[in-house]
């Protein structure tokens, strides 16, 4: 069982930043590939980013450039690094660990089988 806790969400003006955290329990985070995904009002869960056990990352082109996911196995911890945040970026955002090894695309929801409880990011414009 894996537990995932986000935090670093809140209020933030459009052009600044936030950095989110991620904590996981167990013992074999440095095995997991990890995501970021991100819910706004009204619609559906979409792809943010991942990192898998080999450092390499995949972002969504709408944070390219501007967000950045890192990892601090010794920690377990994962990162997101957000930068000239928009007001489109405000969401609920989860982080979510494959534990499985899963062949499937980075950016598809099904390939995490653990999830976090959300951190909310909001922008004003």
């Amino acid at each position: 069982q894996v537990q995932l806790v986000e935090s670093g969400g809140g209020l933030v003006q459009a052009g600044g930043s936030l950095r989110l955290s991620c904590a996981a329990s167990g013992r074999t985070f440095s095995r997991y590939a990890m995501g970021w995904f991100r819910q706004a009002p009204g619609k559906e869960r979409e792809f943010v980013s991942a990192i898998n056990w080999a450092y390499t990352t995949y972002y969504a082109d709408a944070v390219k450039g501007r967000f950045t996911s890192s990892r601090d196995n010794a920690k377990n911890v994962l990162y997101l690094q957000m930068n000239i945040l928009k007001p489109e970026d405000t969401a609920v955002y989860y982080c979510a660990a494959d534990s499985r090894s899963q062949s499937s695309d980075y950016t598809e929801p099904t390939r995490y089988n653990y999830w976090g409880q959300g951190t909310q990011v909001t922008v004003s414009s």
